[in-house]
């Protein structure tokens, strides 16, 4: 099915046992995201659900006619499937072929997200107070925010952008912009501002879940992610144009938030937890942009406010960003590169989020996987910190698997290289005590680049052949053993080093013949001097 909006996929995920429904009374301040962080930290991925909370309070005792969701998009593999109607293993090829195929916005001249219309005096208390925004990380979030979609445009090719940037809310007409230099959105700000002219903006909430996907995705410059969404619904996504900024939103949305971005007034931010685990408090000289609002849509009948919970990995933004970035990374070097032997790219979610990159790669050449490293390290100069290359019987998604190719597949003095030039947002061990730098916030970064790939013949792998060990997993079903999470390689497999001699001692080994085998050693017995120099 095509999903029109959030509410068709929250009861498709409901259906599916994807979605945990509370309707008891939840406070916005204390309770909703430390309830939905537990899953995260206390169950598998397999196990992890979106969330849907019907009953919401303040702690000023305010009760909201209004819902909140968050995990809906990527809590794990399985829900960010449901969220791209296809199986598990079948969502990076979708979201390449998306981008290779987008297909373009259909304009309406009226949608859900503007049955209720909110502009002028009203918005002091009628807009954004209205909105059940939830604390993040009680105990040191300095603000309330969003996280879906933020639109702008390239107000000299008129394309659209929608990104995944954080609107800090500090006033009813207020909201600051934490849009990153050198990011889409920040290019379409300088532009603006060449210009002498403001930024338009809408923030989108909810809506059909192909757009939230996209918009936390690296798509290319100039591509606007709306087009992509629809090459990912197989239709065009219906769009209505703003009430008071010359933008196009999904018609579908439950809020959409109108504004004008200054090009000159710039505010700091507050400590907010951040992508890499910390809290960001001091971390860099980060000023954001002001969003002075010009209007406040949204569905009439109780409108969801929709949230991507984030912060300290593994989280639904560790999970958005390892499955976007991922396929884009396969496309740009299947397509772009000249690299079509690539097989995957992981992002390790847990390990480092958007900074450890993993590539697969079946080389038809020696200099392949150093080729690959080089080229994806140049994708985005703020993506990637560690880049490991890895062979095909690796999985690139476990880290145990990735940790056994760095231990026995490279020689640091051989394999690996350091590049410059990068940079880094909120990475911590950018800073160093006493270097202030206050030019916007700009820091160099670095990567390092690792080939792990085999170089050479290698013999085959430590563990019983494949057909053993398939059996012993029948056996271990009949005897009603926990059930299995199996990671590769566990089973063994040929690799170069492997001659039919040896092929025959093991199958001797199998029918008991090792006496056998010490009879052919006996007669390649020689007298070896081990004093001799």
């Amino acid at each position: 099915m095509v999903y029109h909006d959030l509410r068709e996929y929250l009861s498709e995920l409901e259906k599916r046992n994807l979605l945990t429904t509370v309707d008891r009374k939840i406070q916005l301040e204390t309770e909703l995201m430390p309830l939905v962080r537990l899953q995260y930290k206390g169950l598998p991925e397999k196990e992890r659900k979106g969330f849907f909370f019907t009953n919401v309070y303040d702690s000023t005792g305010k009760h909201y006619d209004a819902g909140v969701t968050t995990g809906v998009l990527a809590s794990s593999i399985d829900v960010y499937a449901a969220g791209m109607e296809c199986g598990p293993d079948e969502v990076p090829e979708r979201f390449t072929k998306a981008i290779e195929r987008p297909i373009d916005p259909k304009v309406v001249k009226e949608g859900k997200c503007q049955e209720v219309v909110i502009t002028g005096k009203d918005l002091e208390s009628h807009g954004l107070n209205e909105i059940p925004f939830p604390v993040e990380i009680p105990g040191y979030s300095c603000q309330v925010r969003t996280t879906t979609a933020f639109v702008t445009k390239d107000i000299e090719t008129g394309i659209q952008n929608a990104g995944t940037y954080s609107g800090q809310v500090f006033g009813p007409r207020k909201i600051l912009w934490e849009v990153h230099r050198g990011s889409h959105g920040f290019m379409h700000l300088r532009k603006a501002a060449a210009k002498g002219k403001t930024l338009d903006a809408a923030i989108v909430i909810g809506g059909p879940p192909y757009l939230q996907f996209t918009a936390a995705a690296k798509v290319p410059y100039g591509m606007d992610e709306l087009s992509v969404a629809g090459g990912i619904a197989g239709e065009p996504i219906e769009v209505v144009k703003c009430k008071t900024v010359d933008l196009y939103v999904p018609a579908t949305a439950e809020y959409v938030i109108e504004g004008k971005v200054s090009v000159s007034d710039f505010e700091p931010q507050t400590p907010f937890g951040e992508y890499t685990g910390y809290v960001a408090a001091d971390v860099e000289s980060q000023w954001c942009p002001v969003m002075e609002i010009t209007a406040v849509t949204h569905r009439e009948d109780k409108p969801i406010f929709q949230t991507i919970i984030s912060q300290m990995p593994p989280s639904e933004s560790s999970k958005l960003r390892q499955v976007a970035y991922g396929s884009a990374f396969t496309k740009f070097l299947r397509n772009d590169c000249g690299l079509p032997n690539v097989k995957k790219v992981a992002f390790l979610e847990s390990s480092g989020s958007w900074q450890y990159c993993v590539i697969q790669i079946k080389k038809d050449a020696p200099t392949d996987a150093m080729r690959s490293l080089v080229c994806a390290s140049g994708y985005a100069a703020d993506i990637g910190k560690v880049f490991v290359a890895v062979d095909d019987d690796i999985d690139p998604f476990d880290p145990d698997s990735v940790n056994w190719a760095l231990s026995f597949r490279m020689q640091p003095h051989r394999d690996i290289q350091f590049i410059r030039g990068k940079t880094a947002h909120l990475d911590p061990s950018v800073f160093v005590a006493g270097q202030k730098d206050e030019n916007s916030g700009y820091r160099e970064a670095s990567a390092i680049l690792i080939d792990a790939t085999r170089k050479t013949d290698y013999p085959p792998t430590s563990l019983p052949k494949r057909e053993y060990m398939e059996k012993a997993q029948k056996i271990w079903e009949e005897l009603g053993l926990p059930s299995l999470n199996l990671k590769m390689p566990w089973y063994g497999y040929d690799l170069e080093k492997w001659t039919p001699e040896y092929q025959r001692y093991a199958d001797m080994v199998i029918k008991r013949e090792h006496f056998k085998i010490g009879e052919e050693l006996e007669k390649k017995r020689k007298k070896i001097d081990i004093l001799a120099k």
